[in-house]
């Protein structure tokens, strides 16, 4: 009916009629939020700022299968999945910054292996990867020469077989004394025995998979990691550190 009174009533009113139709068609979309057949449909959604990509990591062989099925008595940890990691998110662009960086140690004499293999690419499982050191709470430092956000910070420590360390604590500064502006961005230390704070955060299954801290952007220059020996013996071990991050704005 509509459109034969347009064409009798001629171009005036046939304006007028469309104008309406499209009117009633857009009211009806906006009460069920669906678009009519041949409107386009509007995004629901804004686009995020910033894309975020899957994190691309390169990780060691497994240097034994599974975990064992009990955790040792004192130890606070979740029952492991048994399935691969999930991937984890971060902005395009961001890459590992800590790669040949400077590294510092509450322990400069290790009684194996030497300071700067924290950082120097090599997270395998062999004999010759891994600086050892002494007993007691002990922590590496890794200087990334500039202010980055930060988002993914990766850890391995001893990985040639399944074992937990204890007091896990991972610290970010803006000064190399760690006295300014300190910010905990991971602690497993559930009584505080390493005088850092109480830790909220699982003791989990040292594996090739390393130990993954979403670090939330946080902006610093220096990072700090902690431990207090471990299930096997009284030593603290690092293997390699990663730092997955962009220079800071």
């Amino acid at each position: 009916m509509i459109r034969k009174v347009a064409i009798v009533c001629g171009p005036v009113l046939a304006t007028v009629v469309l104008a309406i139709g499209v009117a009633q068609v857009g009211f009806a979309q906006s009460r069920d939020g669906k678009a009519k057949p041949g409107q386009a449909k509007e995004s629901q959604q804004p686009q995020a700022k910033g894309d975020l990509v899957e994190l691309k990591l390169k990780l060691p062989k497994p240097a034994f299968k599974g975990t064992p099925a009990n955790a040792p008595p004192g130890t606070r940890i979740k029952k492991p999945t048994g399935k691969p990691r999930p991937p984890f998110m971060a902005p395009k662009g961001t890459k590992n910054v800590a790669r040949d960086k400077p590294v510092t140690s509450s322990d400069m004499e290790p009684i194996i292996g030497e300071i700067p293999f924290v950082t120097d690419g090599d997270k395998e499982a062999n004999e010759g990867s891994y600086v050892e050191l002494g007993f007691g709470v002990q922590w590496v430092q890794i200087d990334l020469k500039k202010k980055y956000q930060m988002h993914a910070i990766l850890v391995w420590h001893y990985h040639m077989t399944a074992r937990i360390y204890h007091d896990v604590v991972v610290q970010v500064a803006d000064d190399k004394d760690f006295i300014s502006n300190v910010r905990t961005v991971f602690s497993n230390d559930h009584d505080n025995s390493a005088g850092l704070g109480l830790g909220k955060e699982y003791e989990y299954w040292e594996t090739f998979e390393g130990l993954l801290i979403d670090a939330k952007g946080v902006e610093a220059r220096y990072l700090r990691l902690y431990s207090s020996g471990n299930t096997s013996d009284d030593q603290n071990h690092y293997t390699e550190v990663e730092v997955y991050a962009l220079p800071a704005k």
